[in-house]
Parts: structure tokens; sequence; C-alpha cells
């Protein structure tokens, strides 16, 4: 049965595709039937300006005349980092490491997809955060705007402080899922900024 246009339901779904330049996307809905529009708008509004294939998202969408288009992201599925270390440094910190270390609110300085790599700064900490495009990737994300407001998860790498998970802008205001961060989790963070700044 059809639902009326103006009656929202939810989808569950992976992302097929979706292109930032062209502003929109599709995922593919889990309970099956034809693929649900996902508009830049609509994912900006949730907090990322992009999102890489194969991520799991929940939806609330409308039937139009033109098909099913999502109107609200309800939440994003990230991959879970269990597949181990995406590049060589992060090698290094175990896994409930980085899960306990909190989530720090930061903007993009500047990214380019074609390097692979890109930096941002942490709001109220001097210095740069390197981002790595395999970060990203294993993060949900495929591609960062100049002035990005996101979240990360900073390390101390062989170069200086890096990103080893990053996030949307609001879970910077959450605590760590996995487990309360040690009790100098802050300091060091500032530590690493303040020693590569």
């Amino acid at each position: 049965m059809l639902q009326r246009q103006d009656d929202p339901v939810e989808i569950v779904g992976r992302i097929k595709w979706f292109d930032p330049g062209r502003g929109f996307g599709f995922l593919i809905d889990s309970d099956g039937g034809p693929d649900v529009l996902l508009h830049g708008n609509v994912l900006r509004n949730y907090g990322q300006s992009t999102i890489v294939e194969g991520t799991e998202v929940k939806v609330r969408a409308i039937v139009t005349t033109r098909g099913k288009q999502a109107v609200e992201v309800l939440s994003i599925l990230h991959p879970s980092p269990t597949s181990g270390a995406q590049i060589a440094e992060l090698a290094g910190p175990e896994l409930a490491e980085v899960a306990a270390l909190p989530f720090q609110p930061a903007r993009v300085k500047w990214f380019d997809k074609s390097k692979g790599f890109g930096f941002a700064n942490i709001f109220g900490l001097p210095g740069d955060v390197f981002l790595h495009i395999e970060v990203l990737r294993h993060s949900g994300f495929a591609d960062l705007v100049v002035g990005e407001a996101i979240a990360l998860k900073v390390i101390a790498g062989p170069r200086g402080p890096m990103a080893a998970l990053l996030a949307s802008w609001d879970y910077a205001a959450l605590p760590p899922v996995a487990a309360l961060p040690p009790e100098d989790a802050p300091a060091r963070t500032e530590t690493l900024t303040a020693e590569h700044a």
C-alpha cells in the first residue's frame, strides 16, 4: 500500500552512491523497492556534506510522483573500526584507546581528495590536525569541504596530531561510547596539539 505523499515513513538502507558535486545520491531500501533520493541539503541538515558508499543510513522519507525522497536523516551508522588500522600511522593505538578518546569539535582548514589528505583545526587549540582520506572513508565520509564543522578523535601521529576517527559535528557534544576517557585524556590532547603547533 502506498503512503500518502505527506505521510513520512522511516527507511533504513545503504548508500548506493552520493555525489556532492551534483548535490544528491541514492540509498538502497533494505526492505526492497525503489531507491530513495538523498538530497545534499537533507544530508547537510544532519551535519555532513558527504557520505561514503555502503554506509547504513536511517531516514524519514516521503513518496513523491518521482519516487521516494528522504526529507530527514535520522541516523548514520558509520562502519565499525574492527578491521584494524586504516593506515600505518594508526597501527599503534588500540581500538579501545581510540574509543575512549573524546570527540573534539573542529573545522576543516583544507582537504584535497585527489591528494588524499588535509588538515583541520580543533576549536580553541593552536595547530593543525592531519586528516587522511582512509580515515575519512573508514568513518563514513567521502570528502570534506573547507570550513565544514566536524568532530575528531585525535592521536599523536609520527609527524604531529592526526585524526583517528571523524564524525558529524554533533558527536563533539557526546561522551565517548566505549568507555569513559582516562583522566589525562583532555590534557593529553592539548599536549599533543601544543607540542606540534
